[in-house]
């Protein structure tokens, strides 16, 4: 099983995608193989797996940094807002539903195996996961 390190930041938008994508192509200069991770990610900025599916577009560039085609696993879980109040909930590349806000947060306990078997599979063939955390570990949401 692959070593994994989560990079996590101050805030929303502080560069903690840039900083996962250059550690995945130091990394990858270094002969490492190795995987970037988001478990959940919040944006219309979505790209298209070869399979089809969906992932968050920073997700896509820090494959193409770590030298890997971008896979669902890599973002298991994409939310992508449609109203003030809610978004499609997008889960291993494929839509599963849209919620509300307040709804998604009974949901979330149900994802987390679809999250951790995601993990699991990207551990299992690379040495180095880099785990992308979202917003920041302090704010309350």
């Amino acid at each position: 099983m692959a070593r994994a390190i989560m990079i996590q930041g101050a805030g929303s938008n502080v560069g903690k995608s840039l900083i996962v994508a250059g550690l995945a192509r130091a990394a990858l200069r270094r002969g490492l193989s190795v995987a970037p991770f988001k478990p959940q990610n919040m944006s219309n900025n979505a790209a298209v797996t070869a399979d089809g599916g969906e992932i968050g577009r920073a997700q896509a560039l820090q494959a193409r940094a770590a030298g890997r085609e971008p896979v669902v696993d890599m973002n298991p879980v994409l939310l992508k807002p449609e109203t003030e109040t809610g978004a499609q909930v997008i889960v291993q590349g494929r839509h599963l539903t849209t919620l509300r806000a307040r709804d998604y947060a009974q949901m979330k306990p149900l994802l987390m195996p679809r999250v951790l078997e995601s993990f699991r599979r990207l551990a299992a063939e690379a040495e180095l996961v880099l785990v992308e955390g979202a917003g920041s570990p302090a704010e309350v949401n």
